[in-house]
């Protein structure tokens, strides 16, 4: 089987994921049709079953979580031939594998995937969208074929074994909604009055695991099998370090300590700071660089509005809301301690960045470009 291109993309479960992933296939070109039992699917993407979908569609992806396999294998897989793809989405690989195994086994082409984002990161634009792809020694083409698929969906492939993908995601993924979950239990969603850079790092991982996944906590913490080996190694970690403070003062009261209690339990610097001025430039190109990122942001959801704005007759530019953007703009700036007036005239360059972006993508489908 050779690793060509999918041009139409089937989506099997129109959820959260399903809807946005509909979104970013669209943006790269492909032809997508959806099917979901329970789900709404718009007119002009819904198939009327997964039998149609398999007719439509060189790839089907299973947009279901792991314990929604079985079902979805059940509608379609009578439908499915051996020029077919099929793809699933789910969090945990160990249980994904074994029923892809059992039900596609050597007849179907497929290959277990991982996407590294959620609806909220599709949303936002961000950059670069990751995913894993496991090979299988069943179909060892097929996961060459999924990653052109996702490269072309503008997705960043690593390829990786299903096992180790389990066991990277044990420490990283399940660790991180393990301690999301732990965060909320301890503090509900009582609003924190004040609190440093760290913490509010913190909070951010927590909104982003409840916006963009938060009904997986248990398939990930259950269904991965190294997950509880994982939750045992940090609590034990937590564990030896709450013993090590509890009794440093009883260390102390026997012997003065030869190293200070601060330099014992202080947490390793990533690296050796650099000097002052080669450090502050450092900064600045990095802060150029994820300047640069969020214009290429910009105007990919730019784009996006265009095509929203052409199938509603709507031209590119928006006077109102482009009066309303620079009034809050300034109040923003101003709020920050920054020029107003200044920043303003950087907003106006970016929104006429974004309406010359419009106008490149309406002219590149052959609209008409906009004054």
């Amino acid at each position: 089987m050779t690793s060509e291109l999918a041009k139409s993309v089937g989506l099997l479960g129109y959820g959260r994921f399903g809807r946005a992933f509909a979104e970013l296939l669209l943006d790269a070109g492909f032809e997508v049709f959806a099917f979901d039992p329970h789900e709404p699917v718009p007119d002009w993407l819904a198939a009327d079953g997964p039998g149609t979908l398999a007719k439509r569609c060189e790839a089907v992806v299973l947009c279901v979580p792991t314990d929604g396999l079985e079902t979805a294998l059940d509608a379609l897989e009578p439908h499915l031939s051996a020029q077919h793809l099929v793809l699933d989405v789910s969090s945990v690989k160990h249980a994904a594998v074994r029923t892809l195994e059992a039900r596609l086994g050597s007849r179907i082409p497929w290959s277990a995937t991982h996407p590294l984002f959620g609806p909220t990161s599709i949303a936002r634009d961000e950059r670069p969208l990751r995913v894993v792809v496991c090979p299988n020694a069943f179909h060892p083409g097929a996961a060459a074929r999924a990653k052109v698929l996702y490269e072309a969906a503008g997705c960043s492939v690593i390829e990786e074994d299903a096992d180790a993908h389990d066991r990277v995601m044990a420490r990283t993924h399940a660790l991180a909604f393990y301690v999301a979950k732990g965060m909320l239990e301890l503090s509900g969603d009582a609003p924190v009055p004040f609190a440093p850079p760290s913490f509010k790092a913190m909070e951010q991982t927590i909104e982003a695991v409840r916006s963009d996944a938060g009904h997986l906590f248990y398939p990930i913490a259950h269904g991965n099998p190294y997950a509880a080996e994982a939750r045992r190694s940090l609590l034990d970690a937590l564990g030896r370090i709450h013993k090590a403070l509890e009794s440093e003062g009883a260390r102390r009261a026997e012997t003065p300590p030869a190293v200070t209690a601060a330099d014992r339990y202080a947490i390793p610097e990533p690296a050796m700071p650099a000097p002052a001025l080669g450090e502050t430039r450092s900064l600045i190109d990095e802060i150029d660089a994820e300047l640069v990122a969020l214009l290429a942001r910009r105007e990919r959801l730019a784009e996006r509005a265009a095509r929203v704005k052409a199938g509603r007759g709507l031209a590119v530019r928006d006077e109102a809301r482009e009066r309303s953007l620079l009034a809050d703009r300034r109040a923003r700036a101003e709020a920050a301690g920054l020029d107003p007036d200044d920043v303003a005239v950087i907003f106006k360059a970016v929104m006429l960045f974004s309406r010359n972006a419009q106008d490149r993508y309406l002219k590149s489908r052959g609209g008409p470009a906009t004054p």
